[in-house]
Order: C-alpha cells, then sequence, then structure tokens
C-alpha cells in the first residue's frame, strides 16, 4: 500500500516522500499490515472552499481521504494532488509547513489518525 509523507527536514523546508506499507496475505480475510500504534481518531469536514495557507501540522498524523480531493504545497513550492481514498502521513509539525487546498469547490472529509 502506497502513503505519501509529508515532513520537514532540519532547515524546516517540508517535503513529500513516498512511503510503501508491506501488506501480507492473510487468506480469506485479504492482505493485512502489521498494527501500528495510535493515540487517538477524528473525523473532519472542510467547507467547498476550503483554502488554508502555510501551516503545520498540530500533530503527527496519518490522514484518510473519506471523499473529496486536496492539493498540498510544500514549503519549496512542489505541489501534489490527492484523491479519495488516499492516505497521508503528515509529520511537519515543525518548520515552514504546507498549503492545502480542495481540488473541486465541494464539502470534503477526512479522517486524522493520531500517532
Amino acid at each position: 500500500m502506497n502513503i505519501t509523507r509529508i515532513f520537514s527536514d532540519e532547515r524546516g523546508e517540508t517535503h513529500f516522500e513516498n512511503i510503501e506499507i508491506p501488506l501480507v496475505d492473510q487468506g480469506d480475510i485479504g492482505f493485512l499490515s502489521e498494527t501500528f500504534e495510535v493515540k487517538k481518531l477524528q473525523f473532519r469536514k472542510v467547507p467547498a472552499d476550503y483554502d488554508f495557507d502555510f501551516h503545520c501540522a498540530p500533530q503527527k498524523q496519518y490522514i484518510a481521504l473519506l471523499d473529496g480531493g486536496v492539493e498540498i504545497e510544500t514549503s519549496q513550492g512542489d505541489k501534489r494532488e490527492f484523491q479519495t481514498g488516499e492516505i497521508l502521513l503528515v509529520e511537519d509539525v515543525t518548520g515552514k509547513g504546507h498549503k492545502t487546498k480542495n481540488l473541486i469547490k465541494k464539502e470534503r472529509t477526512s479522517l486524522f489518525i493520531y500517532i
């Protein structure tokens, strides 16, 4: 399973990194990853015109996009688009942060999983 990590380097610049989470065949129940310890889970809904300027993540967290797409821009101007069903690992809790905006003018729902 592929996810995208967003993190800050020692200079405070934000970057993207692709990460592969290995899945193991468990027969009839499908393919599973190892388990991960988590602290909390939170649902979020943002309005159709969501466009949030540079900010750091409030804590290290996974974000699962439940509906709607998002564009994320790093402090160095790199941009990526993410769609429904994609998962992000957001770890830029310090530094220059990232920008986030909806891809289309539609309310968007996501799931935050604090780690």
